[in-house]
């Protein structure tokens, strides 16, 4: 039993992202917030990140959820959120994860019909609404952060593609939002690949060319997202429904459209002129799962007129799971791992 650890997991989908939430096996992280504690972890810490995500234990499309203690009376659990691209502060896929995951590890105990409580993100608190009907939940609404247009129709020069027309908004990261069908895509799950491709020349290519601001966070590092828009269908009054694909940089397609993906074409909307309160739109994946974006309302902040926004889906548990991390594997990584491991076994045990 020498270097051996393990890690308690749930595994997780929504809309076919995997979001694999760690309930336990890490210890408490230094930080007085989830957000302090998430930086400690993307700049002491990486390790467990790079662990659930790389072989052999994970693959880059999947995402990791840690749930931690809540640093706000608010809130009934903090969760830091990892991805390929790092440590977003927030994501709509991974939140309607990690609250499904909270109900059914019994963290929060389910009740019958529709009941709210708070996470919070490094972005700070998020509300959540979940749907509870014969013990299962069905679907969970949460609150969206923020989102705005930061820059509309500009154009750039892409190697191998040519001009690209692109609006930029922010919605927990900043997106580069293309129509899908100037590009030549139909959103369809054979294209998987091909939409990988484009989007990573274009990403390259604004990442080359210019960085984004947001309007408190400031420098938030290169944009990191793309999101494919796809013809909209009006299903009914205030209803809206548009395929879409969101590209994570560098080189993963996610399999559901993603919520902050979604809460980004709210915004474009919204700056269009184009959105009334309580206009929805769903967004359909190369899979053909959805998304429902809801428009409930605006504020100003500085020059950006800003769209509040929920986000309705649903997560289904894929597994409970224990792995074991043996860090005399010359595949495993443990060096990143230190001051984070809670059960490290040697020969002296």
């Amino acid at each position: 039993m020498k270097n051996l650890h393990t890690i308690q997991l749930m595994d997780t989908h929504a809309g076919g992202d995997v979001s694999r939430i760690v309930t336990g096996g890490i210890d408490m992280l230094p930080g007085a917030t989830v957000r302090q504690q998430m930086e400690y972890l993307r700049d002491d810490a990486d390790g467990l990140r790079r662990l659930l995500l790389e072989e052999p234990y994970g693959i880059p499309e999947m995402s990791v959820d840690l749930l931690v203690p809540s640093s706000h009376p608010d809130a009934v659990a903090g969760y830091i959120i990892m991805e390929v691209m790092g440590y977003p502060i927030y994501s709509g896929s991974n939140t309607l994860c990690t609250a499904t995951a909270v109900l059914e590890s019994g963290l929060v105990p389910k009740q019958e019909g529709i009941q709210r409580f708070n996470l919070e993100a490094p972005a700070g608190l998020v509300q959540i609404e979940a749907k509870v009907c014969n013990g299962v939940v069905e679907s969970v609404t949460c609150e969206g952060l923020p989102s705005y247009i930061d820059s509309y129709r500009d154009t750039i020069q892409v190697p191998e593609i040519g001009t690209v027309t692109y609006s930029v908004a922010y919605s927990g990261g900043f997106y580069a939002l293309v129509d899908a069908e100037e590009l030549g895509f139909r959103l369809v799950r054979d294209e998987e690949q091909a939409l990988a491709a484009c989007a990573y020349k274009i990403v390259e290519a604004i990442q080359a060319q210019r960085g984004f601001s947001h309007y408190t966070l400031g420098d938030v590092g290169p944009l990191p997202f793309l999101h494919f828009m796809g013809p909209e269908e009006k299903v009914a009054e205030g209803y809206i429904r548009s395929r879409s694909a969101t590209y994570v940089h560098p080189g993963v397609i996610c399999r559901s459209t993603t919520g902050t993906g979604t809460s980004a074409r709210l915004a474009l909307m919204n700056y269009e002129g184009r959105l009334a309160i309580g206009d929805k739109l769903e967004t359909v994946s190369l899979r053909e799962t959805g998304f429902i974006g809801t428009f409930t309302g605006t504020h100003q902040e500085g020059d950006y007129q800003v769209v509040e926004n929920t986000t309705t889906g649903r997560s289904y548990v894929l597994a409970e799971s224990k792995i074991v991390i043996n860090c005399d594997d010359s595949m495993v990584t443990c060096g990143e791992l230190h001051h984070i491991l809670s059960d490290r076994h040697t020969d002296e045990d």
